[in-house]
């Protein structure tokens, strides 16, 4: 089987675009509007971008209506927000905070959690998340879509700081990854948790792996 997404519709029943980038890492971005209005929401399209500095991105899709994500707004005109890891204990809030509210609403007020605030401005993070980042904003990049909605926003920011539980950290410095239980995005409406970890080294590169840079390498 074989078809042109941009030409054509899916011949199955269920479009597997989606579900072909896997897992999918969930930005948890929570955030507060300029009228001091506190917001939380999950993105799938999320990725860290580089190291030197520490820098990621989302990207947000508009409403149907042409209107553009209240975290992309909010990371605008208050130059902050925070990403907040999703785990399998805080599922339930994390599906809860997808709701589209008005803008004059928060989700936090839905939400089993314990707000806690950062240290560079006053955005709210999960206390129940055990790893935060406090992210600047840099810059928006947008992209017209064939439609309102397929229209993007891709947010670009550093991260300024970086929150740990004590809890989740292993005695050789590393995060206890089969602890902390990650959740990601599959397709449709199925997620997975990040509980099976193995590990391969590229030949020479046990000094890269200890700063971040395990990713180097000159064959690359």
């Amino acid at each position: 089987m074989k078809y042109a997404p941009h030409l054509e519709p899916s011949p199955l029943p269920f479009s597997p675009f989606k579900s072909c980038t896997v897992p999918r890492p969930i930005g948890w971005l929570s955030s507060v509007s300029a009228a001091g209005v506190e917001n939380i929401a999950p993105y799938s399209q999320w990725q860290n971008l580089t190291f030197d500095p520490p820098m990621v991105m989302f990207s947000a899709n508009q409403y149907p209506d042409g209107r553009r994500k209240d975290t992309v707004l909010n990371a605008e005109e208050t130059g902050w927000f925070v990403w907040n890891m999703a785990t399998f204990d805080l599922r339930e809030a994390v599906n809860i905070s997808a709701m589209a509210l008005p803008a004059h609403e928060s989700e936090f007020d839905r939400l089993n959690v314990t707000r806690d605030y950062a240290d560079n401005a006053r955005i709210p993070m999960v206390r129940e998340s055990p790893v935060k980042f406090e992210c600047r904003y840099v810059s928006t990049h947008r992209i017209k879509g064939n439609s309102p909605v397929g229209s993007i926003d891709i947010i670009f920011a550093q991260v300024e700081k970086i929150h740990i539980d004590d809890a989740v950290i292993l005695p050789n410095g590393k995060l206890d990854i089969e602890k902390i239980k990650p959740i990601a995005r599959l397709g449709y409406f199925d997620y997975t948790v990040v509980n099976d970890i193995f590990e391969m080294r590229v030949p020479g590169a046990d000094g890269d792996a200890r700063q971040g840079l395990e990713g180097r390498s000159t064959l690359r």
